[in-house]
């Protein structure tokens, strides 16, 4: 997810991870949990289509647009199950609204571990830990 490359392979350009995090900071602890559980999962935010339609970026700044998101993805994105389970629950991270909880269901493990660390975060817990038993 570089922004840009230089000739020769050097990049100079920050990730785009590294500008949303530096972004996210100066935000409430809803979109600092939706942020990090989105560069957690990777392949939502991987999608050019998802990216363009999230998150405004241009040199001076990064952000995401969560009002405009919402707005468009279910009518913009073709999404499977799973994606659209995992955004409508970050989304709800982000800006906190009734949603069915019953879209956990078709998260698959990897993706319900992380809408649970969003959910630890959201309640302010860093102590609650999260993953697979042994």
């Amino acid at each position: 997810m570089r922004e840009s490359h230089a000739p020769g392979g050097t990049d100079t350009a920050p990730l785009l991870s590294d500008r949303l995090i530096e972004w996210v900071r100066g935000r409430d602890i809803g979109e600092q949990a939706a942020v990090a559980a989105l560069l957690e999962e990777g392949d939502v935010l991987a999608r050019g289509d998802v990216r363009d339609l999230l998150v405004v970026e241009n040199e001076a700044v990064v952000f995401c647009d969560w009002p405009r998101f919402e707005a468009q993805y279910r009518c913009v994105l073709v999404l499977d199950e799973g994606e659209d389970a995992f955004l409508t629950l970050v989304l709800a991270t982000a800006f906190p609204r009734l949603v069915p909880l019953w879209k956990v269901e078709v998260l698959g493990d990897r993706r319900l571990g992380i809408v649970l660390r969003a959910l630890a975060r959201l309640a302010g817990s860093d102590s609650v830990a999260v993953g697979c038993r042994s």
